[in-house]
């Protein structure tokens, strides 16, 4: 047998196949036990490196004979060699390329609607919950919350036979570094953020856009209060059909506004998003979030995460039919004290206060997302 290496995406897709995998993570119990990969069917083995390293004896009754072992750490170097000991064991094994980093960064990339107007694209980073989109019409494309991998979204609308002319972001995002700014360098397209949100280079203010249309494409601008995690957060209605929620609505719930300190404020400003806009939209409107908590659940038959207003409805109905007072007081009881981590140089990255290198915005980002924190029962 030989050791071989297995990427991001071969493993993206035995999550979303549901297939059983058995996995050895070598990373510290913390770093595993905060952020592993999340399968449904998956086993696992969390054994530090440094307790193998004179071999794998102390997991040995613990190991399977006859199936292939996934081995798993930070950055790579780890994994192979714990593989390549499992290998000279007689064990079937490999090691995930790029380890965790790569995990991290991936884009899985699936359809969400077509019609004879646009096409709908949703890019899920499967090692970090977020999502992000690019709606198409004719030759031109819009992007919304982009990550920062800026060349994937290139080439896939160029895959298409797109120039991507727009980008919006809901929101500043504080759990990842936004591509926004750079895409919108490199395409020349217009770049569209509340100005609200603080950043600090050109953009188009959302509040002086309150529709933005091309082609055949209608983005309605819903820049009420939408508290996700800043006061500037805001969704995008595409053609009457599509809600774009960034972290305001999720499947499972609303989003926490409780990032800045001023729960009942925020909340308060939630609630109205609830009861006045997000209350006029049909309830066949496909609801489409910046951010999922729990892949296995949220996914659809289609293999997106997404679902029909009128379902998140009826799941949460104790948030979208209740009075303002008892609204408040749920938030404020579901609160959570877990920030996203580093979460305030991840916003000061996004708003242009600072900069950072790529190696700098990789260690920033690993780990878990935490915006889809706050769902309701």
């Amino acid at each position: 047998m030989a050791v071989r290496s297995f990427t991001a995406k071969e493993m993206t897709r035995k999550v979303l196949n549901k297939e059983k995998s058995f996995i050895l993570d070598v990373r510290n119990k913390d770093d595993f036990e905060d952020w592993k990969i999340e399968g449904e069917n998956f086993e696992y083995i969390n054994e530090p490196y440094f307790n193998l390293i004179d071999g794998i004896e102390p997991i040995a009754d613990q190991l399977p004979n006859d199936k292939e072992i996934f081995v798993v750490c930070a950055k790579e170097g780890s994994s192979k060699m714990v593989a390549d000991m499992l290998d000279e064991a007689g064990y079937e094994a490999s090691y995930l390329e790029g380890g965790m980093k790569s995990w991290s960064e991936h884009l899985e990339k699936v359809k969400v609607h077509e019609d004879d107007k646009i096409s709908v694209y949703q890019f899920i980073r499967v090692g970090k919950g977020c999502l992000s989109y690019m709606v198409v019409s004719e030759d031109e494309a819009l992007l919304v919350d982009p990550a920062r991998f800026v060349e994937e979204y290139e080439r896939e609308a160029k895959a298409v036979g797109a120039k991507i002319t727009h980008i919006v972001d809901s929101h500043l995002h504080a759990d990842h570094i936004s591509g926004g700014k750079e895409l919108a360098e490199r395409t020349g397209a217009n770049y569209y953020l509340m100005k609200s949100e603080g950043a600090t280079y050109d953009h188009l203010p959302l509040e002086e856009h309150e529709k933005i249309e091309f082609k055949d494409i209608s983005v309605e601008v819903l820049a009420v209060k939408t508290p996700g995690h800043t006061p500037g957060s805001v969704s995008f209605f595409v053609n009457q059909q599509l809600l774009f929620s960034g972290d305001t609505i999720f499947v499972s719930g609303l989003g926490r506004p409780d990032l800045g300190n001023k729960v009942r404020e925020w909340a308060n400003d939630l609630y109205e998003t609830v009861y006045s806009k997000v209350s006029e939209i049909a309830d066949d409107v496909i609801v489409l979030p910046s951010h999922y908590g729990d892949l296995d659940e949220e996914i659809n038959e289609d293999g997106y995460i997404g679902d029909t207003l009128g379902n998140i409805r009826e799941r949460n109905e104790t948030m979208f039919n209740t009075t303002r007072e008892d609204f408040l007081t749920q938030v404020e009881k579901s609160a959570s004290s877990v920030k996203p981590p580093n979460f305030e140089e991840i916003i000061a990255i996004n708003r242009g206060y600072q900069t950072a290198t790529v190696e700098h915005m990789q260690e920033l980002e690993i780990g878990p997302n935490r915006c889809a924190v706050h769902h309701t029962d």
